[in-house]
């Protein structure tokens, strides 16, 4: 069974414009779409419900009912190819994508719902759902060039090879559907208890990256990679290169039995100020 690409839907404008980007990505794929609305989701304020015609909680699902009826709309037009099919899931918003991504191949949300305050960097159920779902994440956020997709080009934070892997091979997926260039960026920096000259901290992180890099290029020997490693702090180094790409990827560690947000400050870092969508994609250990 082919999982779906399951993407959270409220109304909000933010949450259109996931709706539009993962019907693109559904499409490109060949996956199905999932439009997912929590029904708790109206108690966000801001919320208008409609009038309660048939006894308690009538208005909810009417209200229910309409926003994914457009959602689902509004994903066939964009990508008519697309498989979409809507839930209305009784349950808190981060609870019900959490339990959606266990049977996903990804989840999408919006950079902020509705009744969000607008000057939110990033809302807490798009932060929540990226740092504690068992499947990659893709918050839409960014600038119109970077959910657009015209750069035509991946941005892959390299992290070490014994966990890094998982985001690598996710990268190089999604380069080899879009048919764009991968650029990938492993950051370095000397360390500061030591007298280790700037060579050879280079020569260490050109060595991991070579590691990282060695088996998903063989597995995908068509996409187009360009590595760099580059000296400075990793989150400030990604957020500005976001600015020239489609989708930046990140791994982020999930430790069985820990309780709580596990993403770390790079993840953290792009999902509020990355000029592109940002791909969290988990590494279980």
């Amino acid at each position: 069974m082919t999982l779906p690409l399951v993407v959270g839907v409220d109304g909000s404008d933010a949450s259109l414009l996931a709706v539009d980007w993962a019907a693109a990505e559904a499409a490109r794929h060949g996956v199905p779409l999932r439009l997912v609305y929590a029904s708790l989701w109206e108690r966000y304020e801001g919320g208008t419900p409609a009038a309660d015609l048939e006894g308690p909680g009538a208005g909810e699902r009417v209200l229910a009912e309409h926003i994914v009826a457009a959602a689902a709309e509004r994903a066939v037009r964009r990508a008519p190819e697309a498989e979409v099919t809507t839930g209305i899931v009784p349950e808190d918003a981060v609870d019900a994508l959490l339990h959606e991504g266990d049977t996903a191949c990804a989840l999408v949300t919006g950079s902020r719902g509705r009744g969000e305050l607008k000057g939110m960097l990033l809302g807490s159920v798009g932060l929540t759902v990226a740092a504690r779902a068992h499947c990659p994440v893709i918050v839409v956020r960014g600038d119109r060039a970077g959910t657009a997709g015209t750069h035509e080009r991946i941005l892959l934070a390299a992290g070490d090879p014994e966990s890094g892997g998982t985001a690598a091979r996710f990268a190089f997926r999604e380069a080899e559907a879009r048919g764009c260039t991968l650029d990938v960026v492993r950051a370095w920096r000397r360390s500061t208890r030591s007298a280790q000259p700037a060579g050879e901290a280079e020569r260490n992180a050109s060595a991991l990256l070579d590691t990282l890099l060695r088996a998903p290029m063989a597995e995908h020997p068509t996409v187009r990679v360009r590595s760099v490693t580059v000296e400075g702090p990793a989150h400030r180094i990604l957020v500005n290169r976001s600015a020239a790409a489609d989708l930046v990827i990140v791994g982020a560690r999930r430790r069985h039995g820990r309780p709580g947000l596990q993403l770390g400050r790079v993840g953290h870092t792009l999902l509020h100020h990355a000029d592109c969508p940002v791909a969290v994609v988990p590494h279980h250990v």
